[in-house]
């Protein structure tokens, strides 16, 4: 799934006369795919907290959110068929798209994000990160058409299973090798798979312990 994914974004990529590396299609990709994955993260919370009769408070402001101006979802999509559920469809109707999303992500998403720097109470918070993160990349992807097929294929993937999880960190380690190679720095800025599960099973950490 994620493999097929990333091909697909890279071939839209290719498009874009700002994106020529293997840098900038890591870097684009990126943005988009961790805006995904804190939505997945936050609709979890969400749903966890409505189990306990609790309400969550959400990092982002409504507008913000990917299912507000990524992927909006057409009300009732996601009604089961033969006992499996379905995920729901993208509203096509109120989803950005050409000049309409690119204003609305360099001129109000990317500002947006950027401001939680300031807000933060300290560095070390999801906050600050988050502003860190918003300050220093620049959406290079110009055509809002492509941004929105690369939105499409984003939105189909999906983070909730450890295996998901493990192609998805897998595929982007070969991402980022890829990327030390294009900028022939010779770098990898990652730990690999079968490192870290040797490391976990020589240590055996347990539950509130950190390594």
């Amino acid at each position: 799934m994620f493999e097929q994914a990333f091909k697909n974004i890279d071939d839209v990529l290719r498009k874009e006369a700002g994106c020529t590396t293997e840098l900038d299609y890591t870097e684009q990709t990126s943005w988009l795919l961790f805006l995904k994955y804190l939505d997945a993260l936050e609709q979890d919370k969400a749903d966890e907290a409505a189990l306990e009769r609790n309400k969550y408070a959400f990092l982002l402001d409504k507008p913000y959110r990917w299912e507000e101006w990524a992927a909006p979802k057409v009300p009732g999509s996601a009604n089961r068929e033969i006992g499996v559920p379905k995920d729901p469809a993208v509203d096509h109707n109120r989803a950005k798209t050409g000049d309409d999303l690119t204003d609305f992500v360099n001129r109000k998403l990317f500002p947006y994000l950027h401001g939680f720097k300031q807000k933060a109470s300290g560095p070390n918070t999801i906050e600050y990160k988050i502003g860190e993160i918003f300050g220093e990349i620049k959406n290079k992807i110009q055509s809002g058409y492509n941004l929105r097929e690369i939105i499409d294929h984003i939105d189909e993937l999906r983070f909730r299973s450890q295996t998901e999880k493990h192609e998805l960190s897998h595929l982007y380690e070969a991402k980022i090798k890829n990327m030390g190679n294009a900028v022939r720095n010779g770098g990898e800025y990652y730990t690999p798979r079968p490192l870290i599960r040797a490391i976990v099973q020589v240590v055996k950490p347990q539950i509130g312990e950190r390594i």
